[in-house]
């Protein structure tokens, strides 16, 4: 007899977004930057710079976590027979959306688990960045109302399905044979932040044991910060909207506890206050993941289970993140980059393109 899936649950999800959110809270007391004890777009642009596809010195470190998240999922779908290896639903259109989705993160400065860690963190910046984001999805969605569609997936090598998640793998055996020497910034084949938020992080052994809880309880859950807003816009379902909450207020609650809460849009650690690109860029994030059928978390945890097009989409924003830090895309706490502005319009023209013109015709 087949168990029932706890955390797929209306109780469950809610218990997976207060795990994900006291955990979050508690990484940043930890050591991880402020109001980023997890943000998926910021820990993959710290891995490209570790990488050496960008040189912004303050933003390069591989980051444990979200090698947990694939590998936790990939766990999580092997014991639950749920590996499904698939690929060829439109990667090339998806690894431009994965990119254009990083550089409005970038602009934002967040990914939708950072906005929502933000808010909780009282950074009201985050608001906007919210905001942003919902009207990103909600364009989205109209494109989804008029049959948008990048394919079906087609079954694959059970190998291909491992692609990415050997690829974690490799990145964590380099972060152990290559750690960082106090005082330098490269070691072996690796960069190190020495100062700013890519010299902040917790214990390696901690990041990784709460990436692979979470990657294991986000893909029996299927938790998406995307899909929660998605699902109440298309057709009023609050399930995975309701871990989303969760989420938030586990870290509000945490943050209260340890002192880590700091009302105000002024002085927030990692953040600016150009509000109009706060919320243009979490639009254009909004709407890329919409595009791609999942927020960045989910598309890790996609990956876990051997989903290759979610693969590529990753892929994407590592090299987004690279574009942003090389051709000045990216914001800092001092505003938007010197180019930033013009990506997030071209951003926008682009998924809207895709939008338009990958839709399926009826035949009526």
């Amino acid at each position: 007899m087949r168990l029932k899936n706890i955390f797929a649950t209306r109780w469950g999800i809610i218990g997976v977004g207060l795990f994900i959110g006291v955990f979050a809270a508690l990484l940043q007391k930890l050591g991880n930057p402020g109001n980023m004890g997890v943000c998926v777009a910021c820990f993959e642009r710290d891995i490209a710079g570790a990488l050496g596809l960008h040189r912004a010195g303050v933003v390069q470190y591989i980051r444990p976590a979200i090698i947990g998240f694939v590998l936790g999922a990939l766990i999580a779908a092997y014991l639950f027979k749920e590996y499904r290896p698939r690929l060829g639903s439109a990667p090339i259109v998806r690894f431009v959306l994965g990119a254009f989705a990083m550089i409005g993160a970038l602009v934002f400065l967040g990914c939708p688990w950072r906005a929502a860690l933000r808010l909780a963190g009282g950074d009201g910046n985050a608001i906007l960045g919210l905001l942003g984001l919902i009207f990103g999805i909600w364009i989205g969605t109209l494109f989804l109302k008029k049959g948008y569609n990048l394919g079906r997936a087609q079954a694959t090598h059970t190998a291909a399905g491992w692609v990415l998640p050997v690829i974690m793998l490799g990145l964590l055996a380099l972060l152990i044979v290559f750690p960082q020497i106090e005082g330098q910034d490269k070691s072996g084949v690796l960069f190190y932040s020495l100062k700013g938020p890519g010299a902040m992080h917790a214990p390696l052994l901690v990041a990784l044991v709460i990436g692979l809880a979470i990657g294991f309880l986000a893909q029996r859950s299927r938790f998406c910060t995307m899909g929660a807003i998605r699902d109440f816009v298309l057709f009023r379902q609050t399930h995975l909207l309701l871990g989303f909450i969760a989420l938030v207020a586990a870290a509000f609650v945490t943050n209260l506890i340890v002192g880590q809460f700091h009302p105000g849009f002024t002085g927030q650690p990692v953040a600016h206050t150009m509000h109009i690109w706060n919320f243009a860029g979490m639009t254009l994030a909004g709407l890329a993941f919409a595009l791609a059928g999942g927020c960045p978390g989910r598309q890790l945890f996609l990956s876990g289970e051997g989903d290759g097009d979610a693969a590529v989409f990753v892929l994407g924003m590592i090299v987004g993140a690279a574009f942003s830090h090389n051709f000045g895309l990216a914001s800092s706490p001092k505003g938007v980059g010197p180019y930033g502005i013009e990506a997030v319009i071209i951003g926008l023209i682009v998924c809207l393109l895709i939008g338009f013109t990958m839709r399926k015709r009826s035949n009526a």
